[in-house]
């Protein structure tokens, strides 16, 4: 880390739909015969082609400088190999950065997956394994037309370490 940076920690906190529903939504397993009501994915794709594929990740660590938002879609993230997993959020706000005060960071397990909401803030998944695969499920082209990124480092001399 450069000097004059500071490097804060974030407790991941373990998920529930209560305490997520400022980001988005936790959709956990429900019977194949039930329908589709609050407590499915309410998915927001229309705004282009919508891209569901599979992602496999390398270990990076638990810290992070910089944090993405998506403006025209929602997203959705499980881990495949129901491996446990980290992501750090804030809500999402009209401003070029999140307030610091407002990131949080959840532990996810591999059981069920996360509906980002519009605009929410996000750095990760983050993991102890060496490689794990992900779902994702967002627009076609979000990583190049939709990817507002904060750099937190640059804006606010800060990077997270999530414990």
């Amino acid at each position: 880390m450069q000097s004059g940076l500071a490097l804060r920690s974030l407790v991941a906190r373990s998920i529930t739909a209560d305490n997520f529903k400022p980001y988005g939504q936790v959709i956990f397993p429900t019977a194949d015969d039930q329908t589709f009501g609050a407590e499915s994915a309410q998915l927001q794709l229309q705004n282009g082609i919508p891209r569901f594929y599979i992602m496999q990740l390398r270990h990076r660590g638990r810290c992070f400088s910089r944090i993405t938002r998506h403006y025209q879609c929602t997203q959705c993230l499980g881990s495949l190999e129901g491996k446990s997993w980290l992501l750090a959020v804030a809500p999402p706000m009209p401003t070029a950065s999140p307030e610091l005060s407002a990131i949080e960071a959840f532990e996810i397990p591999g059981r069920c997956f996360v509906k980002l909401a519009v605009g929410t803030w996000h750095a990760g998944p983050y993991f102890d394994d060496e490689t794990v695969s992900f779902y994702n499920l967002e627009l076609s082209d979000t990583n190049i037309a939709d990817h507002d990124t904060c750099n937190l480092q640059a804006q606010h001399g800060v990077s997270f370490e999530i414990i």
